[in-house]
């Protein structure tokens, strides 16, 4: 395997370059990644893994971003009701 080093030396690079990204950026760019190592597998199978990764990696970040923003949108309304709570319950 001839790759081995290379990948070897990327997945530190990858993974320790998500430390500074905001929630939005870390969940689309896993879904772009699951996406398109799931997109590869599929194109193997159907014989062109890079068209595969590439369709994959485009619905994952999609998916990703989508599912970003359902996340932030549950949270917003989790603090709206506690903020409504509180109000309701400090005017009794």
């Amino acid at each position: 395997m001839r790759y081995a080093p290379l990948i070897c030396l990327a997945v530190p690079l990858v993974t320790g370059s998500c430390a500074n990204m905001n929630s939005t950026e870390q969940r689309t760019l896993s879904g772009g990644a699951i996406g398109a190592a799931g997109g590869a597998v599929l194109g193997a199978i159907g014989g062109n893994a890079g068209l595969g990764a590439v369709a994959g990696a485009g619905a994952g970040l999609l998916g990703g971003y989508l599912y970003d923003q359902y996340e932030k949108s549950k949270q917003q309304s989790y603090q709206q009701g506690y903020a409504a709570g509180r109000q309701n319950s400090s005017t009794k």
